[in-house]
């Protein structure tokens, strides 16, 4: 399962010399876009397609507010779940397993701030899928 990422330039209505790099790399859930970074912060624009989930994970050095803005988005941050559509956010504390499902038929699309000391991929823990339908005693070892 491949992660591409392509490079590109922030499209304004009068090319500058000074555009913004944007990065994309596109997972097989959707795709991400990297908006704006600093030393201890990231912008992110997520989609994520119809029926599908990002991985349930956690951070240890960096929190995360998501930010819906199209489409409907079922969070689950440690032990609750919430159903967020337009307008509405989350906060994602950091040492929290967490997930973002996309249940609905348009694509979710989100913006994540990531705020933190270390914003490094090697700080994503993820976690083993567990298939809700099913009853996980019946399953062999």
């Amino acid at each position: 399962m491949g992660v591409t990422w392509k490079m590109g330039k922030a499209k304004t209505d009068k090319p500058t010399e000074t555009q913004t790099p944007i990065m994309t790399r596109t997972p097989p859930w959707g795709k991400v876009m990297l908006l704006e970074q600093g030393d201890h912060y990231r912008i992110n624009r997520i989609v994520i397609n119809p029926g599908y989930h990002i991985s349930t994970q956690m951070h240890y050095h960096r929190s995360e507010h998501w930010i819906v803005v199209a489409g409907t988005a079922k969070v689950k941050c440690g032990d609750e779940e919430i159903i967020l559509t337009a307008k509405q956010s989350t906060y994602v504390p950091m040492n929290t397993p967490h997930r973002v499902d996309n249940p609905g038929v348009i694509p979710l699309v989100m913006i994540e701030v990531q705020n933190g000391e270390y914003l490094g991929e090697d700080d994503i823990i993820r976690f083993p899928e567990v298939d809700e339908n099913i009853d996980q005693s019946d399953i062999s070892r």
